[in-house]
């Protein structure tokens, strides 16, 4: 049986009659491009390059794309034939908004936050985290403005993140 189930993903076939779309080409940004499917990805989703997903219609693809840094939103995504195009975006996720009285004390709470290690999203404004209660109990204690909402979340990449051994 799990032989049977290797051939059916190596072919595409879900077994159920629907193809599977195999992505295994990345193409990056191409402004113009004509648009296939749209695949929304979380954050976390962005930095793996393996695994199934499903696009905005419902259809599945399979990923299995070079590891060539995360993924960003617009990035065109191919099977090996480049005959199916998908399009990632930033999927919605369940996010903290955090605003402060000051530039000081949000720039004090990005420290704090960074500290230990939380993804960010930095904006002039407000910063931008994965909902969590525990963080947000830290943050109101600190007096900072917190609101749950729901929008994409694109956090910075870190230092290092263009960088490869």
């Amino acid at each position: 049986m799990v032989v049977e189930l290797g051939r059916l993903l190596e072919a595409g076939s879900t077994g159920m009659g629907e193809t599977v779309i195999v992505l295994e080409r990345r193409h990056g940004q191409r402004p113009g491009a004509v648009d296939g499917l749209t695949l929304p990805l979380t954050a976390e989703q962005r930095t793996s390059m393996r695994g199934r997903r499903t696009t905005l219609c419902g259809r599945e693809v399979l990923l299995q794309l070079p590891r060539q840094g995360p993924l960003v939103p617009g990035d065109l995504l191919s099977d090996r034939q480049d005959s199916n195009l998908v399009r990632v975006m930033a999927a919605e996720e369940r996010l903290l908004e955090v605003r402060a009285e000051s530039p000081l004390k949000l720039l004090q709470a990005a420290y704090h936050l960074g500290n230990r290690h939380v993804a960010l999203d930095l904006q002039p404004d407000r910063l931008l985290l994965l909902d969590d209660p525990v963080l947000a109990a830290m943050l109101v204690g600190r007096g900072l403005h917190v609101r749950p909402c729901k929008q994409a979340f694109q956090p910075e990449g870190g230092a290092y993140e263009g960088h490869h051994h």
